[in-house]
């Protein structure tokens, strides 16, 4: 791992050598990962080339944008100017040395500084070097039925003993409680991180790194608490998928829906007869809202247009245009207020820096997480899944040194 990154390291800064002919217009290659927002950000660019005329930004989206982002690395082409989810794979390459180093620049001062935090968290170059800015945050959320919710007189829940009386109140009435999706092994990734930020030690990452901690003890908390929810969920649980399940709850189906943020797009594209709601999932008193950075911007170490691709981050940047994209992405703006209407119930969680990073951020790709998740899911043994947690988390970390 460690020769891979510095293979793509140096392809970065090989590649950010290369210049241009002075005299030409400057066109700037802007990577961008996410589907759904190729026509937002044409808009974007097209409102910033109507004020830099001597700019031209080309947007990049390919499919598997991380490989696609290593493979160009590889070759020595790095873009001029990126966006990444805030994840596992933009922590290594940052810590590697590929991005730009913000904290010197005025732009990274739009940001409110517990989201910046759960950015850098997952790794940066050099202490306090700030290697890229969140641009649109998510929420890790119980998407809910606001009439379901209003037709059985349940408020909602600010506690765990809330939160399971409420799921027994629907599933006496004839009310799935809780739409699950476990066909789909990623879909148990939202739960296992809202629990997983809020009931084990803070620290844990970095004891379970230094060989301090261990899964299997700091963690019981958190999968029994997993498999009581998911005992609420509907009998078909294990042959339905993500997609099925955005469906279902649109269609009324559930009162809860186990998601987060980035779901309530495509269940309100399915034109759902009520009005969706979020709140945080209620584990312990002190509760955190677990928080990703959906879309980060940052640009290249040694940008071969160091100007223009300044310029066009520092417009990305400015509150309205992050809070234009928010509103069409059912996002939130990393600023300390603003943000979606349907999201409105959280947004106390930014202002007052009850933030969490997402646990699974920091848990090797390798591991297989997802794939040990859901075999726990099926089988309910929670001492087995954490034991071999712990062994597939070793066997990573002993092909890293």
């Amino acid at each position: 791992m460690a020769r891979s990154i510095a293979l793509l390291v140096a392809a970065a800064l090989f590649a950010s050598s290369c210049g241009q002919d002075p005299g030409s217009a400057v066109t700037l290659d802007f990577f961008q990962f996410k589907p759904e927002a190729v026509k937002t950000f044409d808009r974007i660019i097209e409102e910033f080339e109507r004020e830099h005329p001597g700019v031209r930004v080309v947007q990049r989206h390919v499919p598997n944008a991380e490989t696609a982002l290593r493979t160009r690395l590889v070759r020595q082409d790095v873009p001029d100017v990126l966006t990444l989810n805030g994840a596992g794979v933009f922590g290594e390459l940052a810590a590697a040395g590929v991005f730009h180093d913000f904290s010197r620049d005025r732009v990274a001062q739009v940001v409110n500084p517990p989201v910046q935090k759960i950015l850098n968290d997952l790794g940066t170059f050099g202490r306090g070097e700030v290697n890229g800015l969140p641009f649109a945050s998510n929420a890790n959320v119980v998407i809910y039925n606001k009439d379901l919710f209003a037709r059985h007189r349940v408020e909602p829940p600010r506690s765990w003993a809330e939160l399971i009386a409420a799921a027994r109140t629907f599933r006496a009435a004839g009310v799935t409680p809780f739409y699950l999706t476990l066909k789909d092994a990623w879909t148990a990734l939202p739960t296992f991180n809202a629990l997983a930020a809020n009931l084990a030690p803070a620290d844990f990452f970095a004891r379970r790194r230094a060989g301090l901690a261990t899964f299997l003890s700091a963690y019981p908390q958190v999968t029994e608490k997993l498999k009581e929810l998911y005992s609420h969920g509907q009998p078909d649980r294990l042959s339905r998928g993500y997609d099925e399940g955005n469906r279902a709850f649109a269609e009324g189906r559930a009162a809860m829906y186990l998601q987060g943020s980035w779901a309530i797009p495509a269940i309100k594209g399915l034109e759902p007869a009520f009005e969706l709601g979020t709140f945080a999932l209620p584990a312990v008193q002190d509760q955190r809202l677990v928080s990703g950075v959906d879309v980060a911007v940052t640009m290249a170490r040694e940008p071969r247009h160091p100007k223009e691709a300044m310029a066009f981050v520092e417009y990305l940047m400015r509150p309205e245009v992050m809070k234009a994209y928010a509103e069409e992405q059912v996002a939130i703006p990393p600023l300390r207020q603003a943000g979606s209407p349907v999201l409105r119930e959280v947004l106390p969680y930014f202002e007052r820096g009850r933030l969490a990073g997402f646990p699974d951020h920091h848990i090797p790709l390798a591991v297989q997480l997802e794939r040990l998740l859901q075999r726990f899911l099926i089988d309910g043994d929670s001492r087995a899944f954490l034991a071999e947690l712990d062994s597939e988390w070793d066997k990573v970390m002993e092909r890293r040194s």
